[in-house]
């Protein structure tokens, strides 16, 4: 069963207009005739106190306010406003689950629907954060089981004192917000796309350029991660490699089935040891692997065949692995095969030697894409020399993407930052990036020799930049192509 109410609009008890909106539209059939008074009557009382004390701090409020003080500094006598976003609907009345906004999850800690992080300034300089929650739903006006998304429905959410104690915030009851906001004079800045209720009621306060400037500072800010973040990244990447072993010691029913199977074996190590996945994992077998974002998983895993497994565990606190093997579904490798990952690894270990402290951001992607380029002119499938191949850019036919990305609580982490501050700048210790070449043969490419069409590899790794080079997170996997089958093989007994 799922939510809404099952009363009639006629008898539902009155709901106070502040009440969530959306929340109390009856089901056109439901079966249940009303609320009598007694009923309502009844429902309000015989209840235990519940309310938590004593809770201790989420593990990261030192950081949130950290963070939160540095993002004050650069925005003087300015009032920020951070939404966490709105529930989304699949369809009718099911919602997909909730992911809070990157921006309000990394200043607060908190992970819950239609909250709103608020940064007052104090004059000139300074600013006061405060925490717009739902309060506990009500249980005089019935909200609690009338309401589609209250407690019996739902489940219990924290109550005001109780997320003050967890995010060390003052917090306010968040339906007051907009009459707030729309009263607010001065400056103010919102970060856009999550709250249409919230921009609303600022709509002549904001410039869409104004607002864009914060969203680019708070992708900046995330591109250095501390400790904390380190940790989670470093958990992620260690709960995937679990997933992936799940996935080898799987791969005889995958074949009996389908690339759905190895999907599904993912995901519950991540629903496990994690939130989620960090993104739509690809598991990708025979040409399908050819495709970069092969998501649909829905065709047949085959011996002989090769499978690209792109997949990452999200943490509970959100931040996300992204690492690709590419693995032979019989254990192993071909002759052909085995040449084509053994460049695509050789592009990676240049690749991910050229990670370190003070390079250039694109110094590992130049070199991954010389040694894919160099193997291409070898084999005789480009016309060398190799730098006027590069140059040309003519090796991208079947290098294609790019060689990595940042990698945090978005999988492609710190996209709105200035080309400055990310493609165009310098790597720093504590920047999180993958290195990922590949090398894709389409099934229907007439311009290499026929074995080649249909063969897909990646090889995507997690790398930390430390104050003396670069440490691999995601090293528990194997990558060498003799290791890979070594490894299968010990798994599969």
């Amino acid at each position: 069963m799922r939510g809404g109410t099952d009363v009639s609009e006629e008898q539902t008890p009155e709901i106070p207009e502040v009440e969530p909106e959306g929340t109390t539209t009856p089901r056109k059939n439901g079966l249940s005739p009303g609320v009598s008074d007694e009923l309502a009557e009844n429902m309000k009382s015989g209840w235990a106190d519940t309310e938590l004390r004593g809770l201790e701090p989420v593990e990261q409020a030192a950081h949130t306010a950290r963070r939160r003080a540095e993002l004050s500094r650069r925005f003087p006598g300015e009032r920020l406003v951070i939404p966490a976003g709105k529930l989304k609907t699949r369809s009718n009345d099911t919602d997909y689950p909730f992911r809070a906004a990157v921006e309000y999850a990394y200043l607060t800690g908190d992970q819950t629907e239609d909250s709103v992080l608020v940064l007052e300034p104090t004059g000139d300089s300074g600013h006061e954060a405060t925490l717009y929650r739902l309060p506990r739903s009500d249980r005089e006006n019935g909200e609690f089981w009338l309401s589609g998304q209250g407690e019996l429905w739902v489940g219990r959410r924290h109550s005001l004192t109780e997320a003050e104690q967890l995010y060390g915030l003052p917090c306010k009851d968040v339906r007051t917000l907009t009459d707030r906001l729309r009263e607010a004079t001065g400056p103010v800045r919102v970060v856009r796309s999550h709250d249409a209720g919230i921009e609303a009621a600022l709509t002549d306060k904001v410039t869409a350029e104004r607002d864009a400037e914060l969203q680019t500072f708070l992708s900046e800010m995330r591109l250095v991660k501390d400790d904390f973040e380190i940790a989670e990244l470093t958990h992620a990447c260690e709960a995937t490699a679990r997933g992936f072993e799940d996935v080898v010691r799987t791969l005889d029913k995958a074949q009996a089935t389908s690339e759905r199977y190895l999907e599904g074996t993912f995901f519950l190590r991540a629903r496990v040891e994690g939130n989620d996945v960090g993104y739509g994992s690809i598991c990708a077998a025979g040409p399908h692997a050819t495709t970069l974002h092969w998501v649909r998983n829905d065709g047949p895993v085959r011996a002989g065949d090769l499978l690209l497994m792109d997949a990452g565990v999200e943490t509970r606190n959100l931040y996300t692995a992204d690492i690709t093997r590419t693995l032979p579904v019989s254990g192993r490798f071909t002759d052909l095969q085995r040449k084509i990952y053994d460049a695509v690894y050789e592009a990676q270990e240049a690749g991910i030697a050229a990670v370190r402290p003070g390079a250039k951001y694109r110094d590992f992607h130049d070199a991954a894409q010389r040694v894919l380029t160099e193997k291409l002119v070898a084999w005789g499938l480009l016309e060398g020399p190799v730098e006027r191949v590069l140059e040309l850019g003519l090796q991208r036919r079947w290098t294609l993407h790019g060689t990595g990305h940042m990698l945090g609580m978005d999988v492609h982490d710190c996209a709105t930052a200035r080309r400055e501050a990310y493609a165009d700048g310098t790597l720093e210790p504590g920047m999180c990036l993958t290195v990922e070449p590949g090398l894709y043969f389409q099934a229907d490419d007439l311009t290499v020799p026929e074995e080649y069409r249909g063969i897909g590899v990646r090889i995507e790794d997690d790398i930390l930049v430390t104050e003396d080079g670069n440490r691999n997170l995601s090293a528990a996997l194997p990558r060498r192509s003799e290791e890979v089958e070594a490894w299968m093989a010990e798994l599969q007994g």
